[in-house]
């Protein structure tokens, strides 16, 4: 008599070698989606697809926790009309469902007609086919469960469905990965909206402010005029000294414009090293250069369809400055170390506290570039050409750090007027700076003109007194500022630099550029 025991044992072993390698490809169709998913409910749609396509899982659903109610409902199917999905909503005490959520472990109906439990609320069932049978697997996230991955099958009573149990199990991991993800993403765009919310909630304050506190005419012209080029596509370059409010101005113009969403993004072209400004305006390719292990999106990029503002535009190179001519010109560049030629479309406002005429006829600033940059330009005055301004911000800038503060100051009738008759030569900045340190300073009650530094006292002329040089020029101005801020902070560059708002090499260029460095040295010897 023979055996064919050997052959039906071969033969089943062949079977499962072939259904493992097909759960095998499933999973590895499925990480590849997953590795590249943005949307969660499509993602999981088309996994949920890859199970009735390869090993014959039917109405494939996953049900997910709503936060809102409590409810587990049905956020992706396969094979389950629309009408059918809305109907799937349980209770966590309810159903197989709510049984397998509420345990964390998995369970398997052979037939769902002979189990109470089961509601079938999605009325998509029809076993004229034959038994169907319902597996459903907890989705647990950090040990807590968070969903269930569910499917039918249509099998003989004798089935085993363990196999299917230990798959799903391993499927449900990803999807709780995928999951994860999900959140972790919509709490990043969460905050980023937050955050952008509140940035449009201080600009729109300090635009509020500015308006209505600059209410001399200096200030009334420039509103006006940046009322009138906001909403244009038009260049703007902003002119003033240190500390008038050029990016204050600048974020104004861009809330005021039909790019407010999107992004506003400042470089200051002063506060990078030459080598690195070109990569970090235009980006680089990976290879580009030692160390540039993987290809970096530039500023210029990040600013598509917003507006891109470049601080210290007086600052750049003249190679730098023939790349940003050619990108003026047809806003179209490449990435260091990249042949391809990008496009976008990016609104620039400018800012220096140079005076560029100047410097084209020295021959440091290209004439094109500046006719390039000089298409409106608006000057944003000091406050020495509105003193009608003085007195209502100071009290405004009061107003705010003793909200920040908790503290109570006001400023006596003769502090006031020797800080209205004061040169201000870092102007709202340094104004700004002045009254926190008083905030701190005074413990309370009257601010008086024993707390204000001395050199709050020195009047134009005495500082001509002391600089036979001086000039009423922008240059002999912000020199004038530069050395203010020099004696505030005992000649130490660090500390100037801070009181001014620029950076550390800004101030040395400044030092070097009016000729400053024997008399931090004689001042440092005293």
């Amino acid at each position: 008599m023979l055996s064919f025991q050997p052959q039906m044992d071969s033969l089943v072993s062949e079977m499962d070698s072939r259904v493992s390698q097909l759960e095998l490809r499933v999973l590895y169709d499925i990480s590849q989606i997953i590795g590249h998913a943005l949307n969660l409910d499509q993602t999981l749609e088309i996994i949920l697809g890859i199970l009735s396509e390869y090993l014959a899982m039917n109405r494939a659903t996953v049900t997910l926790r709503n936060g809102e109610r409590g409810h587990l409902v049905i956020r992706a199917s396969h094979g389950l009309s629309a009408e059918e999905k809305r109907r799937g909503v349980y209770r966590r005490d309810e159903g197989i469902t709510g049984l397998i959520f509420r345990t964390g472990e998995p369970c398997v109906v052979p037939d769902i007609t002979k189990e109470p439990l089961f509601l079938n609320k999605t009325r998509s069932r029809n076993i004229d086919k034959g038994q169907v049978s319902f597996i459903g697997v907890p989705i647990v996230l950090n040990g807590v469960p968070v969903g269930v991955l569910s499917v039918d099958r249509l099998f003989d009573e004798d089935v085993s469905f363990e196999e299917d149990i230990k798959f799903l199990t391993i499927l449900a991991a990803l999807v709780a990965q995928l999951v994860s993800l999900n959140y972790q993403v919509k709490a990043r765009e969460d905050n980023l909206i937050r955050a952008n919310t509140s940035l449009k909630t201080e600009i729109s304050q300090k635009s509020t402010n500015f308006f209505s506190v600059g209410k001399s005419p200096a200030m009334v012209e420039v509103q006006q005029l940046i009322r009138k080029v906001s909403p244009t596509k038009a260049t703007v370059l902003l002119l003033g000294e240190s500390g008038t409010g050029k990016t204050l101005v600048a974020h104004i113009m861009h809330e005021f414009s039909s790019r407010a969403r999107f992004p506003f993004i400042k470089v200051n072209s002063a506060a990078l090293p030459e080598n690195l400004l070109e990569s970090e305006l235009f980006g680089y390719e990976k290879g580009a250069f030692t160390g540039a292990s993987e290809s970096k999106t530039g500023r210029v990029e990040e600013a598509d369809g917003g507006t891109m503002f470049l601080d210290e535009i007086g600052e750049l190179s003249m190679p730098l400055q023939a790349k940003l001519l050619r990108f003026l010109q047809d806003r179209e560049f490449e990435r260091l170390g990249g042949s391809k030629t990008r496009s976008v479309d990016v609104r620039i406002i400018a800012a220096t506290n140079r005076d560029l005429s100047a410097a084209v006829a020295e021959g440091t600033f290209r004439q094109d570039l500046y006719y390039r940059l000089n298409v409106f330009p608006v000057r944003v005055p000091p406050l020495r050409e509105r003193r009608e301004d003085i007195v209502p911000m100071i009290k405004f800038f009061n107003e705010k750090v003793c909200r920040e503060y908790g503290c109570e100051l006001k400023f006596s009738a003769r502090a006031l007027e020797a800080l209205e008759k004061y040169a201000w030569p870092g102007n709202v900045r340094e104004m700004e700076n002045l009254i926190e340190r008083l905030a701190i300073i005074v413990d309370g009650g009257v601010i008086d003109v024993k707390h204000l530094s001395p050199y709050i006292f020195h009047t134009p002329k005495e500082w001509a007194a002391n600089d036979v040089d001086a000039l009423d020029s922008l240059k002999d101005m912000e020199r004038r500022s530069v050395v203010a801020a020099l004696e505030r902070n005992n000649w130490v560059q660090s500390r100037a630099a801070k009181d001014l708002g620029i950076t550390l090499r800004q101030i040395g260029y400044r030092v070097k550029r009016f000729g400053l460095e024997n008399i931090i040295k004689q001042r440092k010897s005293l």
